[in-house]
């Protein structure tokens, strides 16, 4: 039998769990996604269980990290997922497409560990975009600076990021010499699920690999004509490590954009947020307002105007985003709508038909 606490079962999924009743029910953790299938661990071992269809418009998601009532009716019939419990945490994006829908990249997760490569990845700007992301996760972001070797000045791209990470623990990395390796164990213990986050490349699954002290995950060599590392996770994934805890990789993602934003522009973005509540008028655009705080800060160099860029830039962003929401919300509901519609017109000329016999 397996202690599905190593997994991360706990108090908060304990009481979740007494809200659900059956005789052939038991939990169980998605722990990986392959697509129409996922690998789910439980208390008898661990499983393969067909993804669930979604019918008569339901649009429920099961990502990995996420906890799964399983039934299984006898024991000819092959296990199912019923239904997802509640989550604790989740980061999640824009789904790439036309199609406006939320993507859950993981669930449950307690700690996000950013990853950036210091060498030709290196991008503050970029590294905001996953820092808004992650703090609107439920998950403690954790900036991981990674290829420290091939750097030649770890310590200014460091600060860079402590200044455009306030509060977040940054560590610089190499999983070829071992620097930083050690200071990151700390952040593994029994049950808990930290989930590596970042581009392509950066060296998720090599860090993933040193981390279990053995080749776990295939991993990319470096590219002579650009330095950076070749894409190889192709899937979500996660692994329990020898010494406890749980560690979730994921394929390198191209592009982020940030499904839920108002909680993380508020914490990666709280000096441009507390300067605008000092400007003079509360409806300032901070261009030619007089009395803009904003205006004066940048100015004097006490704000630095890549910063106020960005901030513009993803705030412009966000507001398209939000637009995009609505008129999806709109057209979804017309679906549904026009679903029941038909559902209802169906069952009325079944049921006449019927009478008519």
């Amino acid at each position: 039998m397996i202690d599905i606490r190593d997994y991360g079962w706990d108090d908060f999924f304990e009481k979740e769990w007494n809200s659900f009743s059956g005789e052939s029910i038991f939990p169980g953790r998605i722990t990986a996604d392959y697509g129409q299938k996922f690998r789910v661990i439980s208390e008898f071992g661990e499983l393969t269980v067909n993804r669930p269809v979604n019918r008569h418009g339901d649009e429920m998601q099961y990502a990995v990290g996420d906890w799964v009532v399983l039934e299984s009716p006898d024991a000819a019939r092959q296990v199912k997922i019923r239904s997802v419990m509640a989550r604790k945490s989740k980061f999640s994006r824009f789904a790439s497409g036309i199609e406006v829908k939320e993507q859950i990249v993981a669930a449950n997760i307690d700690i996000v560990f950013l990853m950036q490569s210091l060498n030709r990845d290196f991008n503050v700007r970029r590294l905001e975009r996953y820092l808004i992301a992650a703090w609107g996760s439920g998950a403690a972001p954790v900036v991981i600076l990674s290829k420290a070797d091939l750097c030649d000045n770890p310590a200014e791209k460091t600060a860079a990021v402590y200044a455009a990470a306030p509060g977040v623990e940054v560590h610089a990395v190499s999983c070829v010499t071992g620097e930083g390796i050690e200071d990151i164990k700390k952040y593994f213990s029994r049950g808990k699920t930290v989930a590596l986050l970042g581009s392509s490349g950066v060296g998720k699954s090599t860090l993933v690999n040193t981390l279990a002290g053995s080749r776990v995950l295939k991993t990319g060599e470096i590219r002579e004509g650009d330095g950076r590392g070749k894409h190889t996770t192709t899937h979500r994934e996660i692994l329990l490590l020898p010494g406890g805890g749980l560690i979730l990789d994921t394929p390198g993602m191209r592009e982020l954009a940030i499904w839920e934003a108002d909680t993380g522009m508020e914490v990666v973005f709280a000096d441009i947020e507390e300067l605008a509540k000092r400007c003079r008028f509360r409806n300032c655009r901070h261009q030619s307002e007089p009395g803009c705080a904003v205006k004066e800060a940048l100015e004097n160099g006490n704000l630095a105007k890549e910063k106020w860029e960005s901030w513009l830039k993803l705030k412009k962003e966000q507001e398209y985003l939000e637009k995009r929401k609505e008129t999806g919300f709109i057209l979804q509901q017309k679906k549904k709508g026009k679903q029941m519609a038909k559902f209802k017109k169906g069952f009325k000329s079944r049921f006449n038909a019927k009478e008519r016999e």
